[in-house]
């Protein structure tokens, strides 16, 4: 069997391409002429050159194929032309859809994001697949833009297109080249670059165990049907602590109030409005900071069989991994990881 992976040169997509090929598939994976190849080293793919902006290359790319996986995604709190990021992830999304439909794909696996899931309720139970936001909902460039690609997507089952819809959290382990703006919490905190945090939360969950969500959803997911791949629930004061438990460094005690954070990111974005670089503390992200972004991923255990494991050995796991790729800078060493915490 052939199969699309798109975004194969990411963090999620990497890794995702990589248990298609230990599980026996002939892996095709669309790549930019200008994408970093590092998260291909030794992968036994096809490289397709093209992109999500070129119908043409996606002509190509999905010839013969009866398996896509859409991971590709504009992950950015921040860009100077916003119109950047909905080129890439509506646009480009339907115009995949499109070639999937009049090539006739079996199954279209579509990478969205739990972040187009509605936010808590003070009060109600947690949000999961059910939970429907709206596009006022949506907090920034980003988030709305993939609310919309989700949208297409959902349009596209309806007309016929095999599309399941997985709604990953927030990954966490090796091979987070860019890093990722989770990752880069990660990075920070090991290079002491966190002397504070604010009172926010969010779902972690293994990479590892979210890639494999995914080969899950494309063989026993429902057609239209969503599924939320998580793993636990925790506060940034959790995260870090449970980072700190693992280096050895410790954890900032201090709590930042949002208004002092969010003017922190107004005046950073201004700077990089005028430098052209990307900004530390995205204004975006501390508006998404407000609310504790907690789901449960109950549906995807009941029927893809999805079983998370522990969020504390895939940080663990992330750690060594940038500790070896020269991520962190000269400070105090981390301490040596023992076998059970990275496994």
């Amino acid at each position: 069997m052939i199969t699309l992976v798109t975004g194969a040169t990411g963090f999620l997509g990497s890794h995702v391409a990589r248990q298609l090929v230990t599980a026996g598939d002939s892996v095709r994976v669309l790549v930019r002429r200008t994408s970093n190849l590092q998260a291909l080293d030794g992968l036994a793919a096809e490289r397709c050159e093209g992109g999500l902006n070129d119908a043409a290359s996606l002509k190509r790319a999905v010839a013969g194929v009866q398996h896509i996986f859409h991971v590709a995604a504009d992950y950015r709190l921040w860009a100077r032309n916003p119109d950047e990021i909905y080129e890439t992830n509506v646009q480009g999304t339907r115009r995949l859809l499109e070639a999937a439909a009049n090539a006739g794909v079996e199954r279209f696996v579509y990478t969205s994001t739990v972040a187009t899931i509605a936010v808590p309720q003070q009060g109600s139970k947690l949000p999961s697949e059910e939970t429907r936001a709206n596009l006022d909902q949506m907090i920034g460039h980003y988030k709305r833009s993939k609310f919309l690609a989700e949208l297409e997507a959902v349009k596209a089952a309806e007309s016929g297109v095999p599309v399941i819809i997985v709604n990953p959290t927030a990954p966490v382990g090796p091979a987070d080249w860019k890093p990722t703006p989770t990752g880069r919490i990660i990075v920070d905190f090991l290079n002491g670059k966190m002397p504070a945090y604010v009172d926010t939360g969010l779902n972690l969950a293994p990479v590892e165990d979210v890639a494999a969500g995914h080969l899950l959803a494309a063989h026993k997911g429902r057609i239209g049907e969503r599924y939320i791949l998580g793993a636990r629930n925790m506060t940034l004061k959790q995260i870090l602590e449970a980072l700190a438990q693992t280096t050895g460094r410790p954890a900032p005690r201090v709590r930042l109030p949002h208004a002092v954070a969010l003017a922190a990111g107004y005046a950073n974005e201004l700077l990089s409005r005028l430098s052209g670089r990307e900004p530390g503390i995205p204004v975006e992200g501390v508006k998404m900071s407000r609310h504790k972004m907690f789901v449960e991923s109950g549906k995807a255990e009941r029927e893809l069989g999805y079983e998370p494991g522990s969020v504390e050995a895939a940080l663990a796991r992330a750690v060594c991994w940038y500790r070896d790729h020269g991520y962190i800078g000269r400070g105090p060493r981390v301490k040596p990881l023992s076998h059970a915490q990275a496994a």
